[in-house]
């Protein structure tokens, strides 16, 4: 396993955990606050614990994970195992084997205002500063869409 940072992100978002959840994990609304990544992304595959799942951009490259533990609506941690490109998984190579794992976790915490979501993110060194960048506009997009009332917003859940 090659050499992680660990970097931490957090957004107060004025909406119950089983909102944040379901709008979190949400197909159509996953690809939205995602988009500070990168615009249309995606995922293919279960948010159930032992699962595997694809995290896909729109020309189908990407990174495969395995759903370390899901406990909903409080705890989603993810094993980033290896990457896709031109739609074949690399989870062998010396390039993979020099990261992988790494880990991704999400706690959704109840606070007097609605819900604390705390993000752990195991990165390597040359991509920090993107998910610096990235970070705190995906939650602000998450918060937002949280924040909208279910009425007007489209159908969601995992």
């Amino acid at each position: 396993m090659g050499t992680h940072e660990s970097l931490t992100f957090d957004v107060t978002i004025r909406s119950p955990r089983e909102r944040v959840w379901a709008v979190m994990l949400g197909p159509e609304t996953y690809r939205e606050w995602t988009a500070p990544f990168f615009a249309g992304s995606y995922y293919e595959g279960a948010w159930s614990e032992g699962s595997r799942i694809r995290f896909l951009t729109p020309s189908g490259e990407g990174m495969v994970a395995e759903v370390a533990v899901c406990r909903p609506p409080e705890l989603v941690s993810l094993r980033h195992i290896g990457r896709i490109h031109g739609g074949i998984e690399d989870t062998e190579s010396a390039g993979v084997r020099s990261w992988a794992p790494a880990f991704e976790t999400y706690a959704l915490v109840a606070v007097p205002e609605g819900t604390r979501v705390e993000v752990r993110q195991d990165a390597v060194p040359a991509f920090a500063s993107s998910l610096e960048a990235a970070w705190p506009a995906a939650l602000d997009v998450l918060r937002r869409l949280c924040e909208t009332p279910a009425s007007s917003r489209p159908a969601e859940g995992p």
